[in-house]
Formats: C-alpha cells, sequence, structure tokens
C-alpha cells in the first residue's frame, strides 16, 4: 500500500526521492533500499508501470521479444515469471510490473497521485526539494529522474476539437475502460508506432475507420506466436550467459546472426540480399535492418533494404495507389523507429478502412460531425490521436527543474539537451537522469539500458556516502567532450537524415538535436564503467 501523504504544510525529508514508477523507478528503489537510504517515489498515476500504465490503447504491445523485455536483476525472478506470448501485449507487461512491485514489497514506498510540479536544488543546504501540483514539498539529498522517454504525449492542438460532439482519445493517455468501436465511424490520426499497433485492432471492429496520414512509415511483421515452451526452458536454463550477451550487444537485445553481418549490402550480389532480407522478413521483429553491417552509415546500401520492404508493401496492399501512399520515401529505413506490426499493411485491403493522404490534403481542423480536411469532411463519432510524445527531453522540462543559483533546466536546454552520459547534467548537483539523452535509450531495448543506469547511479551513491561527498556535479568541460562524441556518432549515421522524434522534429519549436548516443549499449556500458573506475571523472565531487 503507498504511503499515505502527510499534511499539506509539512515538509517530508527523505536521503533520495525518485520521480516516476515505471521499470526505472521501481528499480531505483529497490537499489537504493539495498543500501539503507530512505526513499520515496513520487508518481502521478494510481499505479506503477510507467509507459505500459498509459499506453493501453488496443494493440498495444511491446517491439522486444518478452525473454529480453524483463529485469535481469534477480535470478528468482527470472525463474518465476513465464511470458505467454513472443511480443507481450500491454495488460501482460502490467501485470508483470505489478508483480515486480508485490514481490519486492515496493509500494510502501510509493506515493500515488503525486505529480511533481517543481524540482528546485538549495546550494547552502546540498539538497533537492520537490513539490507537487497538491502542494506538498519533499526534501532530499539525491533527486532521480526516472519519468521515461516517451511519457509527455503531445497535445491535440486542432481547432475545433472541443466542439466535437463525439468521443476522442489519445494513444498515450488512454482511458482505463473499454472503448467500443463496434459499429462506429472511427478516425485514427497518425501513423507511428501506436497507430501502426492499434489501427488492425480498430478496424476489425470499427463501421468504417479513416486513417489520416501524413508521412507513411517503415514497419516490419512481429509474427507474434505463442511461447515456445522449449525456447523459454533453453534460455531459462542459461539466462544469465544470455543476459551477458545482450549487455554487450549493440541494441540490448539478440537478433537472427548469420556472415552477411560482417559484409557491406553493396559487398554481395542482389539474389543474396534477397534471400538475407527475406529471411528476416520471414522472422519478424527488428532483424531486418541489421542484415548488413553498412545499413545504418551508408544511404546506397540502406535503399536497398528500404526498396525490399517497398516491395512487400506493394504485394500485401491490393490496391496500388493505396500501397505507393504507404511506402516511405522521405527517410532512410530505420532512421526513424523501425515499427513492428502485426497485420497492418494487410488492413488497408478491408473494404470498412480508408486511407486519407493529409500530405496532400492537410486537417484544417475538428467541426462538431468529425474532421475537415483541404478537399473533404469525414464524419466520424470516435477520433483517436496517435500523434506521439514530446521526447526524451519533454518529461523533464514539463517540471520546473533549477540546479544551483536557481538556473532553470529549461534556459540550459534552450538550444537543445546538454548532458554527460545522459546521467547528469552540469550545474545541478546530485540529480541523475535515467536513460537521458546522450545516453542509447531509445535506441536499445530500454529495460537494459534501464538497468545499467540504475546500478551505475546506485554504484556511485554508494561511493559518494561511503566517501561522506556532500555532492557531485558533472563539469561543464566533461559534459561538452560528451555532447560533441554524441553529435560525431550520430552525425556518422543516417540518423540525421529523418524527420524523427529522435531529432525532435515532431514538436513545433523544438531544437532539431540527434539525442540518443549511438555507439552501441556495449560501448556505452564500457564508457561509464571507465568513468566510475576513475574516481568519477569528469564529474566535480565536494565534501
Amino acid at each position: 500500500m503507498a504511503r499515505e501523504p502527510r499534511e499539506t504544510s509539512a515538509v517530508q525529508t527523505f536521503d533520495a526521492l525518485i520521480v516516476g514508477a515505471g521499470l526505472s523507478g521501481l528499480y531505483m528503489l529497490h537499489r537504493l533500499r539495498a543500501l539503507g537510504l530512505s526513499t520515496l517515489v513520487l508518481e502521478q498515476a494510481d499505479g506503477v508501470g510507467g509507459t505500459w500504465y498509459w499506453n493501453r490503447y488496443p494493440g498495444a504491445r511491446c517491439d522486444i521479444e518478452s525473454l529480453d523485455y524483463s529485469y535481469s536483476f534477480s535470478p528468482e525472478l527470472e525463474q518465476e515469471w513465464t511470458w505467454s506470448q513472443r511480443y507481450a501485449e500491454q495488460a501482460e507487461i502490467l501485470e508483470y510490473i505489478n508483480y515486480v512491485a508485490d514481490r519486492f514489497d515496493l509500494r510502501r514506498d510509493i506515493l500515488f497521485n503525486t505529480r511533481v510540479v517543481s524540482a528546485h536544488y538549495n546550494d547552502a543546504a546540498a539538497h533537492w526539494t520537490l513539490a507537487t501540483e497538491a502542494g506538498e514539498q519533499f526534501v532530499a539529498k539525491y533527486c532521480i529522474m526516472a519519468l521515461g522517454c516517451l511519457s509527455a504525449p503531445q497535445t491535440p492542438n486542432f481547432p475545433g476539437l472541443e466542439q466535437f460532439r463525439g468521443e476522442w482519445y489519445q494513444t498515450g493517455a488512454w482511458p482505463h475502460h473499454p472503448v467500443d468501436f463496434r459499429g462506429k465511424r472511427v478516425a485514427v490520426v497518425g501513423t507511428g508506432s501506436s497507430g501502426i499497433q492499434s489501427i488492425p485492432v480498430i478496424a476489425r471492429d470499427a463501421e468504417h475507420l479513416y486513417v489520416f496520414q501524413r508521412t507513411p512509415n517503415f514497419s516490419v511483421p512481429a509474427h507474434n506466436r505463442p511461447a515456445d515452451p522449449a525456447e523459454v526452458q533453453r534460455v531459462k536454463a542459461h539466462y544469465a550467459q544470455h543476459r551477458e550477451r545482450n549487455r554487450t550487444s549493440h541494441s540490448g537485445f539478440l537478433v537472427p546472426r548469420s556472415p552477411n553481418m560482417e559484409r557491406s549490402a553493396l559487398e554481395v550480389d542482389s539474389a543474396t540480399r534477397e534471400q538475407e532480407y527475406w529471411w528476416r522478413w520471414n522472422n519478424g521483429g527488428f532483424g531486418l535492418t541489421s542484415a548488413f553491417n553498412d545499413l545504418y552509415s551508408n544511404l546506397e546500401a540502406n535503399a536497398t533494404a528500404a526498396a525490399f520492404v517497398h516491395d512487400r508493401i506493394r504485394e500485401i496492399v491490393r490496391d496500388p495507389q493505396v500501397a505507393e501512399l504507404l511506402i516511405p520515401r522521405d527517410h532512410p529505413i530505420g532512421t526513424k523507429r523501425l515499427c513492428v506490426d502485426t497485420d497492418y499493411y494487410a488492413t488497408y485491403n478491408r473494404e470498412n478502412v480508408s486511407l486519407v493522404n493529409v500530405r496532400a490534403t492537410p486537417i484544417v481542423g475538428i467541426t462538431p460531425a468529425g474532421i475537415r480536411t483541404t478537399a473533404a469532411e469525414y464524419a466520424v463519432d470516435i477520433l483517436v490521436f496517435a500523434i506521439g510524445f514530446d521526447a526524451m527531453t519533454g518529461p523533464l522540462l514539463r517540471i520546473d527543474i533549477r540546479g544551483s543559483g536557481g538556473i532553470a533546466l529549461r534556459d540550459v536546454w534552450a538550444g537543445g539537451p546538454r548532458t554527460y552520459l545522459g546521467i547528469a547534467i552540469a550545474g545541478f548537483p546530485n540529480m541523475f537522469t535515467i536513460t537521458g539523452p546522450g545516453s542509447p535509450s531509445v535506441l536499445s531495448n530500454m529495460i537494459i539500458s534501464i538497468e545499467q543506469h540504475v546500478e551505475w547511479v546506485s554504484e556511485c551513491i554508494e561511493y559518494l556516502e561511503e566517501h561522506q561527498v556532500r555532492k557531485i556535479e558533472a563539469t561543464v568541460a566533461a559534459q561538452d567532450a560528451w555532447v560533441d562524441r554524441v553529435n560525431q556518432l550520430g552525425e556518422e549515421t543516417l540518423y540525421p537524415l529523418a524527420n524523427s522524434w529522435y531529432v525532435g522534429a515532431n514538436i513545433p519549436g523544438k531544437p532539431r538535436v540527434f539525442m540518443p548516443y549511438v555507439g552501441g549499449v556495449g560501448t556505452y556500458r564500457e564508457e561509464c564503467a571507465t568513468v566510475a573506475e576513475q574516481g568519477y571523472a569528469g564529474f566535480a565531487l565536494t565534501t
């Protein structure tokens, strides 16, 4: 049971405060408890789960295989829990997270229904004060922002939305009650990951579904299936070795291997390329873009994989005009988050599904009866906005965070995020960001990156406590060097060629900066370990 709030006027003091009770916040709490630190988690929802609490839209599921998208810190937990599918759906993932919270008795140190609105550092006292929407204040030496990278949904701002007479929903803030689409005319706005997952499910029930697409995205089949008991037994028998391979891999999960992975796509003949792509397409999941070693660095090589997917779309979608509208041509494959789907393209063969190209005929606004574009008005009963998130920086900047001397994070990041290792920010002592900008985060198996960050931060705090360090702060020089490194690695790839949420292109006015570290999970882990081994090089420690 969650801790009961005290009187609003009382200031509650802890060793550490964690904001967010998702996968990172729960594990952070578990680790800090083990150090004997009094710790409180502040969570705006009424339950644990983070992104899996909020994203309950139809078809929501993980795009990392279940055996990999799970905690590795407890061998007992690994053996106790068995997933039902290759790719777990939202409800099962949330059930798992609740199981973890109960198994490790985490709820008693979580304050639910508590939205943090400010976090201010006090230089004289060397502590953080966090204030909530309800007016409560909490003080702690350490502040850990475990907010998640995709936890700030982009708010629909279409003119006339307030006049709409039907129901409307956001995929990133889905209600906890079932939404009945049966016999309804439905509009889905957006064809990113949540749109691609929800569209096939909604189409099965809706009288008619209109999909409003501005930019088509690449998607590959999941080929989801019930978990194979033999495979589960095999992985569980050697889970430690399996996890270690994930930790030292590039993306935090393993893809099917072949000799071609060490070759350029241009070194082999077209028949070999086609065979390789088909093998990976039929296997399902993210393996397609790992087929050759230069698909993220060589535009000509990348084009061979893109062309393969283009051909698959043309094969699946029977209407040639619709197929051409669904083919992405404005970015190299993989440079926007590659989507993993179940029957997405085939859904456009249904008679009750219409694709509306809002690149050609933009949405003008919402009417009481539906959506109006420059070409027509579409009468619908339900609107579903699948328009994405203010990714990575949005969750942090929605809180008034102020560091030494009262400097505001939103001012420091006015030109884009600047961090050291994606963990710390110069000018913000004793504050840590889990999977922040400048770390592999969204380019990786998130739970592998979460565990690595949580363990690094908890070991850092243990060191600080043992050595009676009053505060730790990233130096400007180390931060500048890290930002330069992240930028350099990004510029060596094709990622900057896409107008993606990786660079903030989906948010009007957001600085265009490539935010994740692309050097790989294994390499990044080594770099973080070296910093710690050198006595936290790049940090200023004050006793």
